[in-house]
């Protein structure tokens, strides 16, 4: 039986965050905040004003310094926002770190164009002038790389100066979607009409009881169509904001922008899409699998989570999730598994769906201190997933915290959604070896299948639409409500094939994906899915040099790019190879359970 709360004074202390970890208490909070404040402003002094080694170590250290402390002030406050958004204090923390971050971001604007003034030799010099810059050295080198993007020191500042505001659609939309949106109402087990949660929407979508996915599909749908046009107005200018940088800053599209940073090529990007439509057969068959075994005259969008095998309730206990987690991760070695075990005690997540937390599930992890997982427990297999999943990422940001110097602890995203997939595929490998009621094995093997497409087939989905909306603000074209829907229509119809009947809300599906606020990054799901399908079958192997190449991906950080150090696990991106054994280990999953 899921646990339920109806606020946050009901949950248990020990599965609730301890922000203490991170301050005392609020004057601590406020003393840091004062500090970073002076020194930001002493930033300044080094504006033309670093001619040596010594100079530029200072600088560099300085900033490095007011950086890391500017990082625990925000996410005080933002860890606080999130598990209840509607905490004015709380959100009052997070908009005066983020005033502090553009206050830094302004003081230092005249570091990149200083630096990509010098000449490469000029640079060297410095650091043999003082061997304390080997710690920068890489990142230093690394910034040459962005020459051609770096503007004069005057705009540089003007677009520190404008963070803020050009952050505004994407938080505007979190603040609609988190803090303000009202769903419909459903009909609960007594009768009576209550209004829809995102954490009953996640139960209800999968209920056996037709009737009952289309009450809460609706319902949950009904504030994004009241809401489209607005929240079209904060996805176009953050498209167009996107767009509007990438040019600014010479890029030759948003997309090229978005990939720099990890130095993956767009071919990369593209391969995967092509590919995946290339061999999207299998997907359909799956929906007219489903259409069969549901009995339906008509499939449409609020029957394709309901599990296929009718009967299976699997209601599993927070803390039966977590001993089974631990097993199931037993081929990543001891450590691995005893340092996880540390985290529930510690009080590294917080568990429970409380009134305004917000929704779903992610880590944090905070440099010197530790990781904090945010998730909305529900006492069931999803949430056992999205534990496994992102304790996957809480691990990645134990190890490299533990390996790595600060300036290379953190990893990017790109590798980030292979280390918690990992987890997930070793978790249902784990269950469904075990298994041994056959409805229980086909209801897992289900829900690998589900798992499987919407990790890689619905992002790449959603990778295409935000291909395509760049593409079209670059060359012009409006994006509206409706320019938005005919696009995500489309791409649905070509994806999900010809089996979904269509109601109205299908094509407002954008309108609900936080992620279309961080451009460019859903692609990464798939990808890290594909590397971690090849990593985890190495690991299941008992392959002992596979393990020990894992754990010193996870202990890398970025210390190398993100494609160099998935080679170090036998995993080329460059290559098709990956995405296409993927694919192809789909194909098996719905051949093996057309013959269940």
């Amino acid at each position: 039986m899921t646990i339920t709360y109806k606020s946050r004074v009901e949950v248990p202390e020990k599965e609730k965050w301890n922000f203490e970890d991170l301050y005392k208490n609020l004057e601590d909070w406020e003393n840091d905040y004062l500090w970073i404040e002076k020194k930001t402003a002493e930033l300044k002094k080094f504006d033309g004003a670093i001619h040596n080694g010594e100079s530029l170590y200072d600088y560099l250290s300085e900033k490095e310094e007011v950086s890391s402390k500017l990082n625990l002030v925000y996410v005080y406050g933002m860890l606080q926002a999130d598990v209840d958004t509607r905490d004015a204090l709380a959100q009052s923390l997070v908009d005066r770190a983020k005033q502090l971050s553009v206050k830094i971001s302004a003081a230092s604007s005249f570091f990149m164009p200083f630096l990509l003034s010098l000449e490469e030799s000029t640079l060297r010099e410095y650091i043999e002038q003082e061997p304390r810059l080997k710690y920068f050295e890489q990142d230093l080198f690394e910034a040459f790389r962005y020459k051609a993007h770096v503007l004069t020191k005057e705009k540089e500042e003007i677009l520190s100066n404008l963070g803020e505001a050009l952050s505004a659609p994407s938080h505007t939309y979190s603040m609609l979607n988190n803090a303000d949106i009202k769903f419909g109402e459903v009909t609960n087990d007594e009768g009576m009409k209550v209004e829809l949660t995102r954490g009953m929407y996640s139960k209800l979508i999968e209920d056996e009881d037709r009737d009952k996915r289309r009450e809460a599909y609706k319902a949950y749908y009904q504030p994004y169509l009241q809401l489209k046009n607005s929240i079209a107005s904060t996805l176009s200018a953050n498209v167009k904001t996107n767009t509007t940088l990438a040019r600014l800053r010479n890029y030759p599209t948003a997309l090229e922008k978005g990939l720099f940073g990890d130095m993956v090529p767009k071919e990369v990007y593209e391969n995967l899409i092509t590919a995946t439509k290339a061999n999207i057969g299998p997907l359909h068959q799956y929906g007219s699998i489903r259409k069969k075994l549901l009995g339906l005259e008509e499939l449409r969008q609020y029957d394709l989570n309901v599990p296929l095998v009718p009967g299976v309730k699997l209601e599993i206990s927070y803390e039966e999730a977590y001993e089974t987690i631990l097993k199931a991760l037993a081929p990543l070695g001891e450590d691995y598994v005893n340092t996880l075990k540390t985290f529930k005690d510690a009080r590294y997540i917080d568990v429970r769906e409380t009134p305004g937390k917000r929704s779903g599930a992610y880590n944090l992890g905070v440099y010197g201190v530790h990781p904090f997982v945010l998730l909305n427990q529900h006492d069931d297999l999803d949430s056992m997933f999205t534990m496994i999943h992102e304790f996957g990422h809480a691990m990645h940001s134990w190890y490299s915290s533990k390996h790595q110097p600060r300036i290379s602890a953190g990893y990017s995203i790109f590798v980030a959604e292979v280390a918690s997939t990992v987890n997930e595929v070793l978790l249902i490998h784990y269950l469904l070896e075990r298994e041994t009621n056959q409805e229980i094995r086909k209801y897992l093997l289900n829900h690998f299948i589900d798992q499987f497409r919407g990790t890689f087939f619905t992002q790449v989905m959603f990778a295409e639409f935000e291909k395509i909306t760049h593409e079209y603000a670059e060359s012009g074209k409006p994006l509206n409500a409706n320019v938005f829907s005919e696009i995500y229509e489309s791409l649905f119809r070509q994806y999900n094939g010809d089996e979904v009947v269509f109601d109205e809300e299908v094509k407002y599906g954008w309108s609900r994906i936080p992620h279309f606020y961080r451009p460019f990054y859903v692609y990464k799901y798939a990808t890290g899915f594909a590397s971690a399908i090849h990593i985890a079958e190495q690991l299941l192997s008992r392959d002992e040099s596979a393990v020990n190449a894992y754990i010193e991906f996870l202990k890398s950080g970025s210390s190398d790019y993100p494609l160099e150090l998935l080679k170090k696990t036998g995993v080329d991106l460059s290559k098709p190879e990956p995405i296409d054994n993927a694919l192809k280990r789909f194909e098996q999953l719905i051949s093996e359970f057309a013959a269940l």
